[in-house]
């Protein structure tokens, strides 16, 4: 469980924080957030691509067809980067655009907007981490079943041999997945996210196949890579709180625990899904599905663990009187949290990002010591952190956005203390680089360091990205 005492609280300091040498300084982006050409190079539709043109589904209608047109940008874009001092570029690989049927062949002009995109990113001395999956599963294997299905897996793990074979020889940082919860529980319990499905079951048949994918995906990997390729997975663990430390509250954290982290780490540090998690869940499924040896397939040996972290999870047993749940409408929100009916979960005080997510940079102490003590010698790297707030160009055309600033800074002292004591910590890498599609919430939050005007695709840094770019230069973390 994640400590969540005072001595958890990043601690003051007057002087800047030094990293270690050779520290990656990063920035990152999703394919359907950032790319656009949605329909060129013989691309096919991803579940978002259905997901967001289904009225309804993303607010104001908003869709990715072009998003930020990175793809037609690729070049401009990674010299804005080399600009700021970013020294690492963490990126997903469109499945639908390198392998439009989700099976089958490669598309080579999929291929090559990838081979560019690596090349060009060496020649700036930007080192490339790419992401195999960035939530954009083809349409086709959604319409076969998707990754309720079993065999979505093994089809993940023939397209992870196909990106490397092609980018392997450039490309040493790999990661499988990124938040294999939000694919599973988000998409098939709560349906806020594609592909839309409210179905409970499914959502377990998924994380479990979605564990599976990143084991098939990490033996195809390690067969196709040179011996310096290192593969790793990108989870957003919660960092759960109770609200006190009453019995039932305490189980209400455990129970999120279990769905929110150890699903994960359970199979892929330990080789078994935890007992609670089972029990929890016992009367929905028998877990059946869970084959034999797939949990030895799971725990395929990591080079690195990635943790996404925005804010901490506060959580009390539910009361009978709890008001449900609603989403953005008005209507009953189905839950996320299969098999954790009675868990309510609390707004912490404090201030909040344009999500509405509270900023709390301890959460993030908290799972990078966790994991340190859970994987000792296991490298980590924080593949995703960063806020949206409601920026806006002054009258002289600049973006100031110091709550963004500030927000950073006490996540970037956060991580410094963690690695203090004792977290192999190589790496940080902001979300995101530029404002984009923020899926179910469209063009409405920026989390970006540059600005990008939608309607013309100009890019303006942001304070935030000079500031971040004297960190990665210095490699140290100012004053505050």
């Amino acid at each position: 469980m994640a400590d969540t005492g005072p001595e958890a609280r990043p601690r003051p300091h007057s002087r800047p924080l030094r990293f270690p040498s050779g520290f990656l300084w990063g920035a990152a982006t999703s394919a359907y957030q950032v790319e656009g050409a949605a329909d060129e190079g013989g691309r096919t539709p991803s579940i978002w691509d259905t997901f967001s043109r289904t009225p309804g589904k993303v607010l104001g209608g908003d869709t990715g067809d072009v998003a930020v047109d990175h793809l037609h940008r690729l070049h401009e874009d990674v010299a804005l980067m080399a600009r700021l001092g970013v020294t690492a570029y963490r990126f997903s690989v469109s499945w639908p655009r390198v392998q439009p049927t989700g099976r089958g062949p490669a598309v080579q002009q999929g291929l090559d907007v990838y081979r560019r995109l690596v090349d060009d990113l060496l020649d700036h001395g930007i080192r490339p981490l790419l992401t195999l999956y960035h939530w954009d599963l083809p349409q086709e294997l959604e319409d076969a079943g998707g990754w309720p299905r079993r065999d979505t897996a093994r089809w993940f793990a023939d397209y992870a041999g196909i990106v490397a074979e092609a980018l392997g020889d450039r490309v040493d940082l790999w990661t499988t997945l990124n938040e294999p919860w939000c694919s599973a529980f988000l998409g098939y319990a709560s349906g806020v996210h594609a592909p839309g499905r409210t179905e409970p079951v499914a959502a377990l048949r998924a994380a479990h196949h979605l564990n599976l994918a990143h084991g098939l995906g990490a033996q195809a990997l390690r067969a196709a890579l040179p011996a310096r390729g290192q593969v790793m997975i990108s989870l957003n663990p919660s960092a759960v709180r109770a609200r006190t430390r009453s019995p039932q509250d305490l189980d209400a954290q455990r129970q999120v625990d279990a769905l929110s982290t150890r699903i994960f780490t359970g199979p892929l540090l330990h080789g078994a899904y935890p007992a609670d998690l089972l029990a929890d869940t016992a009367s929905l499924t028998d877990w059946s599905f869970v084959r034999d040896h797939d949990l030895a397939v799971i725990k395929h040996p990591l080079d690195a663990l990635g943790i996404n972290y925005y804010a901490p999870t506060v959580v009390s047993a539910a009361t009978d009187n709890a008001p449900p749940r609603q989403d953005g409408h008005g209507a009953a929100e189905r839950s996320p949290w299969v098999g954790a009916d009675r868990v309510a979960f609390h707004q912490p005080p404090g201030s909040r990002t344009e999500m509405g997510w509270s900023v709390d940079a301890s959460g993030l102490y908290d799972l990078l010591t966790r994991f340190h003590r859970e994987a000792p010698g296991l490298p980590l790297y924080v593949t995703e952190n960063g806020a949206a707030y409601d920026d806006r160009p002054n009258a002289e055309g600049d973006v100031h956005d110091p709550d963004r600033i500030a927000y950073l800074h006490a996540h970037l002292a956060a991580a410094h203390r963690a690695l203090q004591d004792g977290a192999d910590l190589r790496g940080y890498f902001l979300w995101s680089f530029l404002d984009n599609f923020e899926w179910a919430y469209g063009y409405s939050k920026r989390f970006g360091a540059v600005y990008v005007d939608f309607a013309t695709q100009r890019r303006t840094p942001k304070s935030s990205a000079h500031w971040y770019a004297r960190v990665a230069r210095t490699n140290e973390v100012p004053e505050p």
